[in-house]
């Protein structure tokens, strides 16, 4: 009761305070109450639903509830974005409309009225909105979409399961097109509240005809149109039907050999389908086949070559697949019909003229048998006997005898047998001999040259034998003196025998020999038989001797020795006339009387006596044997074997030449014998190992082999040559030829300036030759090079460059270059030191250097001579020497080759004491130079000097000058310039500050202009120099050509027309306004800058820089030791190069108008200085005129000794290395105050 009086006093406070469509207007006299109630509404997850209500209640408020929860009454209904009212509140419709709904939609509804003035509150009954779900998925098991393996007969079970719905669906089975009845179904609750799953499980047992077929789960719903689906495939296993043989023909099984046999088995059905195999006999023959899938069919196609051995044999063709529970099989046995395979004679066709001719035929096995029968020629013989028996493969074997005469006119006619049968009626089996009648020949005789008829030897003879008549052929022989004549038999011997064959023609019977006649066949009989039958003739062969042997009385020959040589010719026809010669010299010998040799011939003999001498040793004398019928000669010769012992030859090699770290090789040309048993080489005493060493080698030839030879390895080598008739020795020179090396250069060479001094180079070289010195000077440009007025002399292996009346041009560094044709030439480098006396340098801005003089700052000094030898440098001030016992001074010595320099620091600066001139004196033995510098107060910088063109455009000049005093405080520059037609300055700042260089842009074309440039540093500008630091202009025309100088300067062309009235003006509102901030702020930056200025701040100075060489060098690195302990000296060669800072680099500003700049400073009769504060100023920065780069960017050679007056450079960090001084202080940092002169 209590909840009810809250919600009626909840929708009376929400009808009266909110405003809005759901409040029901008031019209008169309306009747109060529902005039539309809201129905249960069921819709799908996703669709609209709509709830009306309908109301007659003026000025009450209408709201929904769900599920107990009211709405609230306003028709957006912001806290359910997908709900809002529907309808026209003046017409009391307040439906509740739902955008796609979901299972929170699913609840109970009422429609609300509060209270009013006309009547209580009014509650619609109850409604519920059904939201129903469907399935999103079925989840089948087996997996849907897959195909899943069963055999027919067998039962399987199936599982379906629905995803989340509302309500619960149906799920139904169908296998292939039929629902399943066997089926059990389970719903359960889903993963949310009202939701529901529904599980069934159906039993399948497929049959084949299911194969391929589909097994469907179906799952229906209220909120489905259509239900939803999953399947699988069943592939169904089962087993093919019996297998079928097509036999080709119509008496299956019978078949004959030879023939091609194709049969074909085929089996039907089956999942997979059949395997089929071929038996015989029970063994596989075949495993091949083939299957077409679409029909279910299996083929094997059996091809064999039936055989006799093949009858009775039972051929099978076996089925079967994975699910066949046995064999299936289908065989036919073979019958084979085959003739017999071969016919077989025995007994020999050949027999002499008149016996008996016996013979037997055999077949082999045939089925069926064969009937044999005999032919001689065209005549049919008569068997003396046949018979027959069993063969194999159930076969039959027939045979036939025959005997009958032979007879001459028989002689070479077929003597066939032959089988047949009416079973091979269109073929026919013969097997045939020829007969051989045997009978002797009639008549022999030889063919060939005449008898007696002289044949020289090498002569190619032939001859032929002849018979006529005979069966078999006659066999021709052929004898040589009564033995067989046969042909070599092995292959490199000469073939002089050619035996030919037996050859016929008709009748005729021949055969060939042909000889190449020699010794052995002179006066030979050659004889042919035929049987009893024979022939001869006789040849008459004409030789020379085949050798000539050479006899010795003695073997072992010495020089002095005489030798007796015999010559004997062998077997010759006709005889011959035996000569004697010794390397083409005809010598005189004794001949023999001639004797009867081999083969009919005769020999002859003919002797000679020599005298030998080691020179006739490897002579040849030859004997030569001529036969003057024959135009023959037949030669053999006698090598002379001299001992004697190892003599030198006239060309041995005396003097060999090889180089340094090369190879050399001593040759030997010896001559002995026997050969040198050991070549034994000596050097100095020493003797060289046979086996040879770590750089040297005796070859077989008894020459020296050397490597990586020294010079230590020049001299005489001593060869002792040894063999066993005695000794030889000989000298060979080695001469090593070695690259120079320089012994000997005095470095450096010193010579006053004027005198003379021979540079002198010593080397030790071989060969020394005499222009193998030679002189280089080293220095980067070709002027520098030059060797003018110097001379070059050789002696041996000195070298000398003359240098008389010598001048500081010629100081620096000369090489020495020797080289005698040996690399690597020797390479010396020595420097040449021109000594002078001190020139000190004077550059203006260093005349002056500014300091503090509050007795806390302190101020260097810096000076700097050139001289050689080294320089010592005194100090003065005001013309008193300087006391460096003083603690507050302190001298720094630097000596860099021929420059030297002096740091003199003062410590405690102090106006009363130290303002003064100090002069600096530089002494060495040669003389002497001093230079004054001033020490001044701070101060404002000196006008710039020499400001000169260096390119001109018709937009732009670059600008360059020489940097004045700085006044003791950082500089900067400023460009000031003015058109000479148009009123008013302009002006530039040069950026970086310190540049000493500058384009000035924003030109206009032809047109004259006045340039300044103006330093100014914390205390002021430098004013407007007379001359010196300005300069006129007149930029060219656009079509006239700008001016350049050597190197090219960045320029830029206007942006837009300069000289505009709005530009000054721009500028002065701009400056105004600047002036109008800074006055504001003035008065807090001046007492922030007096307390920076109080804490005492000390005085560092920029004292390190990259010294240049200098040609003239004298030392390469010295320490002095201090004269007071404070003072030190330092050389060095290498330094770092300087870069300036890009510290203070900004943009380049726009030019300002003289008219409307904004003040620079304060006028020295304007300024008001408290009388301690410069006393308190230190210097935080290099002043920007200390040495640096000024020394090491302008060449100065010693024949100068003037200051260059064209070029400047900003000289700051010449002494980077010195001092670890701070970064320079910002320009600004000075105070305002302070920008002027203090003293």
């Amino acid at each position: 009761m209590a909840l009810r009086i809250s919600i009626r006093t909840l929708l009376l406070l929400m009808g009266l305070l909110t405003p809005g469509p759901a409040q029901v207007p008031v019209p008169a006299a309306a009747p109060r109450g529902f005039w539309a109630l809201p129905e249960n509404l069921t819709v799908v997850e996703g669709a609209a639903a709509e709830l009306r209500c309908g109301v007659s209640a003026p000025g009450s408020a209408v709201q929904w509830a769900k599920d107990g929860l009211l709405l609230g009454p306003d028709p957006r209904i912001p806290s359910f974005p997908r709900y809002h009212l529907e309808g026209d509140p003046t017409k009391g419709e307040f439906h509740l409309h739902i955008e796609a709904c979901d299972l929170s939609d699913d609840a109970e509804y009422e429609c609300q009225v509060s209270r009013s003035e006309t009547g209580p509150e009014l509650v619609s009954p109850r409604v519920i909105l059904s939201v129903l779900v469907p399935p999103r998925v079925l989840q089948l098991t087996p997996e849907a979409g897959s195909t899943v393996t069963w055999v027919a007969g067998q039962e399987y079970e199936v599982s379906c399961v629905s995803g989340d719905a509302k309500p619960a669906p149906d799920i139904t089975f169908l296998r292939s097109g039929q629902t399943i009845s066997d089926i059990s179904s389970n719903v359960n609750e889903g993963s949310q509240e009202k939701l529901f799953i529904t599980k069934a499980t159906a039993r399948v047992t497929p049959q084949s005809s299911d194969n391929g077929q589909l097994l469907v789960c179906e799952g229906s719903s209220p909120a489905l149109d259509t239900p939803i689906k999953v399947s699988v495939t069943m592939n169904v296993l089962f087993p093919p039907g019996p297998p079928v043989i097509e036999w080709p023909g119509l008496d299956e099984g019978h078949v004959r050999a030879g023939q091609n046999l194709e049969l074909l088995c085929t089996a039907r059905g089956g999942n997979p389908p059949a395997t089929l195999q071929w038996l015989k006999n029970g063994q596989p023959v075949s495993t091949a086949w083939g299957t077409e899938h679409a029909q279910a069919v299996a083929r094997s196609m059996l091809v064999m070559i039936v055989r006799p051995e093949d009858h009775g044999a039972r051929l099978s063709c076996e089925a079967q697949n994975s699910v066949s529970t046995g064999i299936q099989e289908r065989g036919v046995t073979l019958q084979v019909t085959f003739p017999p395979s071969a016919i077989t004679i025995l007994g020999s066709a050949s027999q002499s003229e008149n016996k008996n001719v016996t013979l037997s035929c055999i077949t082999k096995s045939s089925r069926p048998r064969v009937l044999l029968r005999w032919w001689l020629g065209w005549r049919q013989l008569q068997p003396t006997e046949e018979t027959v028996m069993d063969g194999l493969h159930g076969g039959h074997i027939s045979m036939s005898n025959l005997t009958f005469p032979a007879r001459r006119e028989d002689h070479g006619l077929s003597l066939t047998c032959e089988a047949f049968s009416e079973a091979f009626a269109k073929e026919t089996f013969k097997k045939s001999l020829t007969l051989n009648v045997k009978y002797p020949a009639q008549k022999l005789w030889i063919e060939g040259p005449p008898e007696g008829q002289r044949l020289r030897a090498g002569t190619r003879v032939r001859l032929v034998c002849l018979a006529i008549g005979g069966n078999p052929d006659p066999s021709l022989t052929w004898y040589k003196d009564s033995r067989p004549v046969t042909e070599p038999r092995q292959p490199q011997e000469p073939r002089r025998v050619q035996l030919g064959s037996l050859e016929k023609s008709g009748s005729t019977f021949s055969r060939e020999l042909v000889l190449v006649t020699g010794p052995s066949d002179n006066q030979a009989k050659f004889t042919c038989k035929a049987g009893q039958l024979s022939a001869s003739t006789q040849l008459v062969i004409q030789f020379p001797p085949t050798n000539v042997t050479i006899l010795a009385n003695a073997s072992a020959l010495r020089p002095g020795d005489a030798v007796n040589l015999t010559c004997i010719s062998v077997s010759s026809n006709p005889p011959v006339n035996l000569s004697w010669d010794k390397e083409g010299e005809r010598l005189e010998g004794v001949a023999a009387t001639p004797r009867s040799a081999p083969f009919k011939g005769s020999s002859a003999a003919r002797s000679v006596l020599l005298r030998m001498s080691s020179r006739d040793h490897g002579h040849r004398v030859t004997c030569r044997a001529h036969s003057t019928e024959l135009q023959e000669t037949v030669s053999a010769f006698y090598s002379l074997n001299v001992l004697y012992p190892p003599e030198f030859l006239g060309e041995q090699v005396l003097v060999v030449t090889a180089v340094e770290r090369g190879e050399a090789l001593l040759p030997v040309s010896v001559s002995a014998n026997p050969a040198p048993e050991a070549f034994n080489w000596t050097f100095r005493g020493y003797r060289l190992s046979p086996a040879g060493g770590p750089r040297h080698r005796i070859l077989s030839g008894g020459a020296l082999q050397l490597w990586n030879v020294t010079r230590a390895d020049d001299g005489l080598y001593q060869l002792h040559c040894q063999n066993s008739e005695g000794t030889a020795e000989a000298l060979v020179r080695l001469d090593v030829h070695y690259a120079p090396i320089i012994r000997n250069l005095q470095d450096p060479t010193e010579v006053n300036i004027g005198g003379s001094v021979d540079i002198v180079c010593t080397v030790e070289a071989n060969p020394v030759l005499p222009g193998m010195f030679n002189w280089e000077r080293l220095g980067e440009e070709e002027e520098d090079q030059s060797l003018e007025d110097m001379e070059k002399m050789s002696e041996g292996s000195t070298g000398r460059l003359r240098i008389q009346h010598a001048k500081l041009s010629q100081a620096g560094a000369y090489q020495c270059i020797v080289d005698n044709g040996v690399a690597p030439p020797a390479r010396g480098l020595v420097r040449l030191v021109v000594r002078f006396a001190p020139h000190v340098e004077h550059p203006t801005p260093l005349t002056k250097v500014a300091a503090a003089g509050d007795s806390t700052s302190s101020a260097t000094l810096h000076c700097r001579a050139r001289g050689v030898p080294n320089i010592i440098f005194t100090w003065t001030k005001n013309g008193v020497p300087l006391d460096l016992q003083d603690p507050r001074y302190t001298e720094h010595t630097y000596h860099q080759g021929g420059v030297h320099s002096s740091l003199l620091t003062i410590a405690n600066v102090s106006a009363a004491q130290d303002y003064a001139l100090f002069t600096c004196t530089a002494t060495n033995p040669l003389g002497s130079d001093h230079t004054n510098i001033q020490l001044v107060s701070i101060s404002r910088p000196d006008p710039p000097s020499g400001l000169k063109v260096l390119s001109i455009t018709p937009y732009s000049v670059g600008l360059e000058w020489k940097p004045g005093f700085d006044g003791g405080l950082p500089q900067s520059f400023q460009i000031r310039y003015e058109a000479l037609e148009t009123p008013g300055f302009l002006y530039v700042d040069v950026q970086p500050p310190q540049a000493t260089t500058f384009t000035l842009t924003g030109l206009q074309p032809s047109t004259r202009y006045r340039v300044w440039v103006l330093a100014s540093n914390a205390l002021g500008d430098s004013g407007l120099a007379v001359k010196g630091s300005q300069i006129s202009i007149t930029t060219p025309g656009l079509h006239q050509p700008s001016g350049e100088p050597d190197y090219q300067l960045p320029t830029e062309e206007p942006a837009g027309p300069s000289g505009l009235p709005l530009l000054p003006v721009l500028f002065a509102v701009g400056g105004l306004l600047l002036l109008s901030n800074a006055s504001c702020v003035g008065g807090f930056l001046w007492h922030r800058r007096l307390k920076r200025l109080a804490q005492g701040i000390s005085e560092k100075t920029d004292a390190g820089s990259e010294e240049d060489r200098v040609r003239n060098e004298y030392e390469e690195s010295q320490w002095t030791g201090d004269r007071d302990t404070r003072s030190s000296t330092v050389s060095t060669t290498d330094a770092e190069p300087f870069y300036p800072s890009m510290r203070d680099f900004s943009p380049q500003l726009p030019p300002t108008l003289e008219e409307v700049s904004y003040p620079r400073g304060l006028e020295e009769e304007a300024m008001a200085f408290p009388g301690h504060l410069y006393d308190e100023v230190e210097r935080l920065y290099a002043p920007p005129g200390a040495w640096g780069p000024l020394y090491d960017e302008v060449q100065m050679g010693p024949y100068d000794l003037r200051w260059p007056e064209d070029k400047y450079e900003d000289p700051r960090g010449i002494y980077d290395q010195v001092a670890g001084d701070l970064d320079p202080m910002e320009p600004d940092t000075l105070p305002f105050e302070l920008r002027g002169h203090l003293v």
